[in-house]
């Protein structure tokens, strides 16, 4: 079977799903909204993220989306796609998650490759070291920086599969079946390992120890953040525990900042970039996933649209600076009278926030992290890529 009748094909395999009911874990999926700039943009800049990420492609060489297909076209996964076409009716996550992969309207799932790409080409090869010839140059990166840029995508799905695991602790009748969810279960574990393995195995062709030491501690910053958001959400009354906007911070940059800062210094460190080149890489991929990240939680409460039955990440940044900013005794008084019947109206509970402090300050918080971002570019000499990297923290930091 070719590319195109697999992507063709791929749809009929998934099919339609309700969606999930509990996951094991706080979802968020890093989805964006069209955005622009909020400071000195100029007319030329793309207003709307998916042109931003369109424009970035075309400088890189070829679409992000088509990033991991050699991993996604082996027989092992294919072995796997064929079992995941058994929940097809069921009401598992683990069909939104693939699915996404193929229609990934806001075109952010590749949104780390593209960066490691983008940051590749703007810092260019490194004119101190003659060590990076042995390596194919195509449209400006290294033929290491793009199978780097590869890497990070495969463990980013690889997370994202996994923690599509459903908790069967929670599972109510309306869920379906416990042996569909079983079943999904050991298919995200099977499919999620497939993936970081052979995004290990791509590692160790790199033959770099410092990038596979970076990409492992990346890899471990990752599952210590979902270990913090589970520890979090195991406890019985979590709805109302008091978060600072230091810890978020913390526990954010693990869960979401970690892989994108440390795969921008592993890209600089491929190119023999020195250390200060690569500290400026690392800036750059930690705030800009930051900005991201405080962008996604704050959409329940930007969007002009949002339904009364929208629910929102309770600790998410907009709701931590609220808690924050009112005290937890007016919290927790502002939780219960929320609740009706023991279920937690969101509606009334977004109005009350929006009304607080605690989503401009979100808004400030994005922007800042922004600012860094484009800090750390200024390092980098003026080029398309180095344009396109500004316009993707434009597009996140803008709210209308």
């Amino acid at each position: 079977m070719n590319l195109r009748q697999l992507l063709f094909r791929l749809p009929l395999y998934l099919g339609a799903s309700g969606s999930p009911r509990r996951l094991w874990w706080s979802p968020s999926f890093d989805t964006i909204f069209s955005v622009g700039s909020w400071r000195g943009q100029s007319s030329k800049s793309p207003a709307h993220w998916n042109q931003v990420v369109s424009e970035a492609e075309k400088i890189v060489g070829y679409p992000t989306s088509f990033m991991s297909l050699r991993c996604l076209l082996s027989d092992e996964l294919s072995n796997i796609a064929m079992q995941v076409r058994k929940l097809v009716g069921t009401q598992h996550p683990l069909l939104t998650t693939a699915r996404g992969l193929v229609y990934d309207s806001q075109n952010s799932l590749q949104l780390r490759g593209l960066v490691v790409l983008l940051i590749s080409k703007a810092a260019g090869p490194s004119s101190g070291n003659a060590s990076c010839q042995n390596y194919d140059m195509v449209s400006g990166i290294y033929s290491c920086q793009r199978s780097l840029a590869e890497i990070t995508e495969l463990i980013h799905t690889a997370l994202l599969v996994h923690r599509g695991i459903v908790n069967l602790n929670e599972l109510q009748s309306s869920d379906g079946p416990l042996k569909d969810m079983q079943f999904g279960n050991k298919i995200a574990i099977l499919s999620g390992d497939f993936l970081l393995a052979n995004a290990c195995n791509g590692l160790a062709l790199l033959q770099n120890t410092k990038v596979v030491e970076l990409l492992a501690s990346a890899l471990m910053d990752l599952v210590q953040g979902v270990y913090h958001e589970n520890s979090t959400s195991a406890k019985e009354n979590y709805i109302t525990d008091d978060i600072g906007i230091s810890t978020w911070k913390e526990q954010t940059f693990l869960s979401h900042g970690a892989l994108l800062a440390k795969s921008c210094q592993a890209a600089m460190e491929l190119a023999k970039h020195d250390a200060e080149v690569q500290n400026m890489a690392f800036q750059y991929g930690k705030h800009m996933a930051m900005s991201h990240k405080i962008n996604s939680d704050l959409q329940p409460f930007t969007k002009e649209k949002t339904g009364d039955s929208m629910t929102f990440n309770l600790n998410s940044a907009p709701v931590v600076l609220h808690q924050e900013f009112l005290g937890r005794d007016l919290w927790i008084k502002q939780i219960r009278e929320a609740q009706e019947k023991g279920r937690l109206d969101y509606g009334k509970l977004r109005e009350r926030i929006k009304a607080g402090k605690g989503v401009t300050s979100a808004i400030d918080l994005c922007r800042y992290h922004g600012n860094k971002a484009l800090e750390a570019l200024e390092s980098f000499p003026p080029s398309e890529a180095r344009s396109a990297l500004e316009n993707i923290v434009f597009a996140v930091t803008r709210f209308s």
